[in-house]
């Protein structure tokens, strides 16, 4: 019975790689690859520099919030081009490292309260975009393309109601913006996947700022994550 249902799952398993191998060229593929493995190295710095701040090995501070926007300014200016990939993986390794440390004392709060609830922000935020992202690879190539210009506004209109909620301090909103910003992060996360295939098909195969984009879109969904598990628990410990 065992042996069956491993033989099924490898099958199923084949039948997907087949139908990604058919669907993209190599060096899509081989782009797709590189990215992932960045990314995933990229929440590995993330992790190192939260645990460094949590346990008081290293606590960088308002300087790390600085980094992180110096970081983020630096690898938009300094463009791919050819020759530098290192340096920019490098930067690319250092904002994550500076993001895990402006996530230090969140983190640390939340594990006060329970540590179960980081464990799964984190499984949810994994098994999220991993079905999104092969919901986006699988999906009719560039459908959801169209999302970008609708994500942007809807960003930009959540920015606009956190300014004016800094004054008014309404919980409503602020419980809203971070329900909608789960699922504007999960929009992106699909939206992301395609415009990173579209790209690469046309020649851009910047695999730091293409990995940046979808940690962006990680982190995100998991702060937020975080904060919602963590709402709904304090009730019941007060």
């Amino acid at each position: 019975m065992a042996a069956a249902t491993a033989q099924k799952i490898n099958e199923r398993f084949q039948s997907f790689v087949h139908g990604l191998n058919d669907r993209y060229e190599p060096h899509v593929r081989q782009h797709l690859a590189k990215v992932y493995m960045v990314l995933g190295s990229t929440a590995a710095a993330t992790t190192v520099g939260a645990l460094c701040q949590m346990r008081g090995f290293l606590d960088l501070g308002v300087l790390a919030a600085l980094g992180t926007l110096f970081l983020v300014l630096g690898l938009h200016f300094y463009k791919d081009n050819g020759k530098n990939y290192r340096t920019r993986l490098t930067m690319l390794y250092a904002f994550g490292f500076l993001s895990g440390q402006t996530m230090g004392p969140l983190l640390g709060y939340v594990s006060h309260i329970n540590p179960a609830i980081i464990i799964t922000a984190l499984t949810g935020t994994f098994v999220t975009f991993l079905s999104l992202s092969l919901a986006a690879l699988l999906a009719e190539q560039g459908k959801y393309l169209f999302l970008g210009g609708i994500l942007v506004s809807v960003v930009n209109t959540m920015a606009l109601l956190s300014l004016f909620n800094m004054l008014f301090q309404s919980y409503i909103v602020q419980v809203t913006q971070l329900y909608v910003g789960v699922f504007v992060m999960a929009a992106f996360i699909v939206y992301d996947t395609q415009n990173i295939v579209q790209k690469c098909r046309h020649g851009n195969r910047d695999v730091v700022q293409h990995a940046l984009d979808l940690f962006f879109d990680v982190l995100s969904m998991f702060r937020r994550l975080l904060i919602i598990l963590t709402q709904k628990l304090k009730p019941f410990m007060v």
